[in-house]
């Protein structure tokens, strides 16, 4: 069993403030992004909409939540001793599961080849079905 990730908010409060903090991250990453690109002042108040920038902050945000990784086993243990609902994406006999919990509630995706493409979508379903709400309050 492996953790991968930094950001494991226990709380909706926590949560907030761990995205209140990336947002100059998320700024100076579009920013240098249309810098490459070529934009120019014009071009860049045009087309790097408020839009873009949320975009690129609630990405960053959940990239970087933490998400264990592990044998269908350890999911079923750590399952066993959850108190909260559990929502698991994928198919019963995968050998392999990512699961992320939050506030009580806890979402897994099941796989059998590719952890990081794992990892990545179990990121941003969890962002969508456990964060935007509280994040967007």
């Amino acid at each position: 069993m492996e953790r991968h990730g930094l950001l494991r908010p226990e709380t909706p409060d926590e949560a907030r403030e761990a995205y209140r903090s990336l947002a100059p991250t998320a700024t100076t990453i579009v920013r240098e992004s249309a810098r490459a690109m070529g934009f120019d002042r014009e071009e860049m108040d045009e087309r790097v909409t408020d839009g873009v920038y949320a975009t690129a902050h609630e990405a960053l945000y959940a990239s970087l939540l933490s998400v264990i990784d592990g044998s269908r086993e350890e999911f079923e243990s750590w399952r066993g001793e959850f108190d909260g609902e559990v929502t698991v994406m994928g198919g019963e006999n995968v050998e392999r599961v990512v699961w992320h919990e939050f506030s009580g509630e806890g979402l897994a995706a099941t796989y059998q080849n590719e952890p990081e493409a794992a990892r990545g979508t179990l990121r941003r379903m969890a962002f969508g079905r456990l964060y935007r709400d509280v994040l967007h309050e």
